[in-house]
This record gives C-alpha cells, sequence and structure tokens, in this order.
C-alpha cells in the first residue's frame, strides 16, 4: 500500500462534525472530525487487528530469552564441566553477550526508524540469531563459546528496541504500557519456559546421537526459532501509513489518533539528516538520568540469569529444580499485566516502577534472612515481581521522549544499551562458591535503593517541566515545517490549529 497522499480538503454538506475531510487514495475518508461513532468502529477493528498481529512479539520475545539465557539450564547439566570452564569464564561467557547487544543497538534502531517495512528486517535478524544459537550447540572450548555469544548478543540487539519503536508508532500513551506489559510477558513467559524446556530435554536427550543434553538444548531452541522467524515478515505490522491488512480508513485513523496524543505527527522531517535524532538525545540530559537509574535496576534484576541456580539452593533435584524455576515467572506476568493495566488507566509512572521494586527488595531480605524452604521460595516469587516496575520504565522512555521518532528511536536503543552494563556486572556479583547469596543480595538490594533515587530524579524533572509548560515558559521540542503541514493534513485543520494542539502537552510522571 502506497504511504499518505498529499490530501485535498473539500467541502462536504454532511455525516461529519466539520466541513472538512480528505481525498484519501480516491476515496473520501473522514478525518480527526470524523463522526465520533464512526470513529470509534473503526479505531476498535485497528486494535482488534494490531493486537492479534503484535501478538507475535510475545513469542519472538520468548525465543530471544530462551535462545539467550539456556546457559544457566545448561550449566546444570554438564556444560561448564565438559567445556572445563573455571566461573570467572563461566560468568564471562555470559556476559559477552551484551558486549555486542551494547554495541548494535543503537545503529539498528536508527536504520529501522528509516526503513518501510521493519517487519522484514526483525524476521531477518531473528533467523541469524536462530542459527548462531544452534551453533553454541557445537563450541568445544572457552573461545569458541565467547565468539558465539558475542554474535549472538549482536545480532538480537536488533528485537527488543525495534519492538518497542514499532508498538510506540501505533499506541498512544496511554495504551503503550499495557501493550509493552504483553511484549515482556514473552519474557517473563520465556524464563518459565526455559525451566520448563530445559528439564524436558536435559532428561531426555543426554546421549542421543552421541551428544550431550545440553547440546540438544541449543539445537532445538534454535531451531524453533528460526521457524518462528519465517513468519514474522508477513504477521507483524509495519508502519500505520503503509501496513498491509488494515483498510485505508484504518490506517488514517493510526495516524490521527498518534496525532492526536502527543498534538504532532509521528513522523520525521526530511530536513533531518540520519544522526539527526542521536545528535538530539546526546543533548538532553532526561537521558543521562536515565541511564544510570536503568542500569542500576538491571543489576538488581541480575537474578534473571542465576535464578535455576538461585532455585537450586532449595537443595533438590535438578529436574525439580528446573520445574520450581517456573511458577514465579507465570506469577510475575500476571503482576506485572495488572501493574500496566493500572499504570495506564491512571496515566502514572513513578509508583508503578517503585511499587514493584520494594515487593522485590522484601523478596532480597526473606532470602538473606532465612533458611527456610518454604520463605525462601515466596521470596522468589517476590523477586520475580519486581520485573512489573521495568517494564513500566520502558513506556516512561517513550513517553518521555515522544517527538521525533527519531529521537525516541535513538532514546530507547541508548537507554536500553547503556543499562547492559548492568547485566555485564550483574554476572560478577552473584559468586558461584557462596552459600547462600546473602553478599550477592545485599548488592542488588542496594542497586534497588539507587533505582529508587534515580526515579525519583527523573519524576521531578518531569514535573518542573510540566510547571513550565502549564506558565508558557517550556518549549517541548522544535516542529518543522513539512511535520508541521503534515499534522495539519492529519487533523484536517489548519497549521495554526493544529500547532497549538502541541500546547497540550504534557509528560506522564
Amino acid at each position: 500500500m502506497a504511504g499518505l497522499d498529499k490530501p485535498r480538503v473539500d467541502a462536504h454538506e454532511g455525516g461529519l462534525a466539520d466541513e472538512k475531510y480528505y481525498t484519501y487514495n480516491g476515496q473520501n475518508v473522514n478525518t480527526g472530525v470524523m463522526d465520533p461513532e464512526r470513529r470509534r468502529v473503526v479505531e476498535k477493528s485497528l486494535k482488534r487487528k494490531l493486537d492479534t498481529r503484535c501478538s507475535l512479539f510475545v513469542l519472538i520475545y520468548i525465543m530471544n530469552y530462551l535462545d539467550r539465557n539456556n546457559m544457566a539450564a545448561a550449566r546444570l547439566k554438564g556444560l561448564q564441566a565438559d567445556l572445563q570452564l573455571d566461573n570467572t569464564q563461566y560468568a564471562t561467557c555470559l556476559s559477552i553477550l551484551y558486549v555486542g547487544y551494547i554495541l548494535m543497538q543503537v545503529p539498528s534502531n536508527i536504520f529501522i526508524n528509516r526503513i518501510a517495512r521493519p517487519s522484514l528486517y526483525i524476521s531477518i535478524v531473528m533467523v541469524l540469531w536462530g542459527l548462531i544459537s544452534t551453533l553454541t550447540g557445537t563450541v568445544n572450548d572457552f573461545k569458541s563459546m565467547v565468539v558465539t555469544r558475542f554474535f549472538l548478543g549482536f545480532v538480537e540487539a536488533a528485537f527488543l528496541p525495534g519492538a518497542l519503536l514499532i508498538l510506540s508508532k501505533w499506541y498512544t500513551r496511554k495504551e503503550l504500557t499495557t501493550r509493552n506489559a504483553i511484549l515482556f510477558c514473552g519474557n517473563l513467559i520465556s524464563n518459565a519456559f526455559s525451566a520448563l524446556i530445559g528439564a524436558g530435554v536435559l532428561s531426555n536427550m543426554q546421549g542421543v546421537l552421541g551428544h550431550a543434553a545440553w547440546r540438544w538444548l541449543f539445537w532445538i531452541e534454535g531451531a524453533i526459532t528460526m521457524a518462528v522467524a519465517l513468519s514474522a515478515a508477513f504477521i507483524l505490522p509495519d508502519l500505520p501509513t503503509n501496513t498491509r491488512g488494515f483498510t485505508e480508513e484504518e490506517l488514517m485513523v493510526a495516524q490521527i489518533r498518534m496525532t492526536e496524543d502527543v498534538g504532532e505527527a509521528d513522523t520525521d522531517s526530511a530536513e533531518q539528516g540520519v544522526f539527526g535524532g542521536f545528535m538530539m538525545v546526546v543533548k538532553d540530559v532526561k537521558v543521562y538520568v536515565m541511564m544510570l537509574t536503568f542500569t542500576a535496576y538491571v543489576v538488581g534484576l541480575s537474578f534473571n540469569a542465576f535464578f535455576p541456580t538461585l532455585t537450586a539452593t532449595l537443595n533438590f533435584d535438578y529436574v525439580p529444580t528446573l520445574l520450581m524455576s517456573a511458577p514465579p515467572w507465570v506469577f510475575a506476568c500476571l503482576f506485572s499485566l495488572a501493574n500496566a493495566w493500572h499504570s495506564d488507566r491512571h496515566e502514572e509512572k513513578f509508583w508503578h516502577i517503585v511499587g514493584p521494586i520494594c515487593v522485590g527488595l522484601v523478596g532480597f531480605v526473606i532470602s538473606m534472612a532465612t533458611s527456610n524452604v518454604a520463605a525462601r521460595y515466596v521470596a522468589l516469587f517476590l523477586q520475580a515481581s519486581s520485573y512489573a516496575g521495568f517494564i513500566v520504565f520502558y513506556s516512561w522512555i517513550s513517553s518521555s521522549f515522544p517527538r521525533p521518532p527519531a529521537k525516541r528511536a535513538v532514546a530507547l536503543a541508548m537507554i536500553n544499551a547503556f543499562s547492559q552494563l548492568g547485566n555485564i556486572a550483574g554476572s560478577y556479583v552473584w559468586d558461584l562458591k557462596e552459600d547462600g547469596f546473602r553478599k550477592s543480595y545485599g548488592i542488588v538490594t542496594a542497586m534497588f535503593g539507587v533505582t529508587i533515587v534515580g526515579c525519583w530524579i527523573i519524576r521531578m524533572m518531569l514535573v518542573s517541566l510540566n510547571k513550565k509548560l502549564d506558565n508558557g515558559e517550556g518549549v517541548t521540542w522544535a516542529t518543522h515545517q513539512d511535520v508541521g503541514a503534515q499534522t495539519a493534513r492529519v487533523e484536517g485543520r489548519s497549521s495554526d490549529e493544529a500547532m497549538r494542539l502541541k500546547t497540550q502537552f504534557r509528560y506522564l510522571i
């Protein structure tokens, strides 16, 4: 489908709340002054189709995390011993993935923001990371494992910031947190499924065709990833101007929704260079505070990579240990959905981030304070629930850098990429020789404290910006003439009327 044609504003005698409409691809299509009842019908159809197609992101994220985190399960069935890795080398194999992950995120998101078919791009990189994951099952020493894990992270880097960017191009700020939570359920469910799949493969595949069970784990999960990748190019949405499978009226409403949400069309200016978004981001102090805060949060969440090992401290056999690792993440998924829905409903971010962090802190304290098996298992549920705030933080990033999309793309990628330093550091937080992990729990408790302070600083910065906007002192962002004209076309207003929409924007806190 072609992009949005330059519309013609004509007079119309009925059916609209105003006398402006567009001739769009040969048809009279209602704009932002569309009859409210017709608007509701079209918008409902749009969101139903969009939610259905974006649900594939959940499955992709499951495979993304399975391929990234299956080393923890493989370790319990001989990977570390077979490759003759000491604990430091094993931690290096975990952390090196994030080096590649950090390097590629910003360039990838700059690219995906500029192409017309992001669905095809995600499909291609998914095939590549599935192939690399499969090759992980063939390694025989420390060096080959490090190289394989580096390139796995390099290729996987395209998915998460890219998916977050695509969602932010379709869903308003009042809808985005819930949709991000559904996406991140793929993350949380993958923690449960990795344990279940790991239990099945590691229990039944040892010695099959002369190979260790942990090798089969990589081969099977990598093959599944490549199979799923083939469907992504046909199912995932692209942009609100060109996605196949939507009517022209639905695509117009999609653009109207995003314009009304912020007061400006969600498009980049033709005057803006390739690195224009990057230059805007590096000049915005909010980015740096969010980078540091999010990194502390990620260090606090580093127990994720060692979850089967932490469950093993309950002193069950390895299969029960893997099976018991699943329920906490299922609970965390449900808790995250409820927290995200409540955040969207009340248009609030700070307390919906800090609240789950406090729940996780209770879990850390229980794990440090007692050796009671039941109490420590309950603590794992509480710790996993702290992910709910992590999900809200991503939507806070998107809503704090709403326009232009090039800036939002770089901000999402840069903050997420920098935060992966927390995963690198987190790989060394957990001393595998320590009994009970009390020192490790102390470190992540401190990092959650830093996160709360950082979130408070961000909140105060946004409150200050909103006060300036209320007083007419602040400027949100510069609007180029071509973007202003596009806003006017989408809204069916004059340029001056369209520009006044932007003055209603306020940051979500």
